[in-house]
């Protein structure tokens, strides 16, 4: 199983990848979360080209049961955060499944 991906993650793959020092990089990858994540919070979509789109959805106000008891349990409305990928992201992840069967 692979592992999770985290911020620091990111932040050295930036600083491999594009040369800015450590803490750059850093503020960098916090600067681009942080924009996608006001954005979301203003019920606006985030499409990233080539990778999918998070978008924010109202789910309304419904009747839940709990399994255990059987019991209704009210389900307040809320927001929730979908993504979709892209036809890009999908066959990228689908070729590297085929290649991972095949190896």
């Amino acid at each position: 199983m692979a592992n999770t991906i985290t911020r620091a993650h990111l932040a050295e793959a930036v600083y491999q990848e594009v040369g800015l020092s450590r803490n750059e990089s850093a503020e960098l990858v916090e600067s681009v979360l942080e924009a996608i994540a006001a954005s979301l919070v203003e019920g606006e979509s985030v499409k990233i080209s080539s990778f999918g789109t998070f978008t924010v959805r109202q789910k309304g106000e419904r009747v839940g049961r709990n399994p255990k008891t059987g019991e209704e349990v009210p389900i307040a409305s809320r927001r929730v955060l979908v993504f979709r990928p892209s036809h890009v992201l999908k066959d990228h992840i689908n070729a590297g499944m085929s290649r991972r069967r095949d190896g």
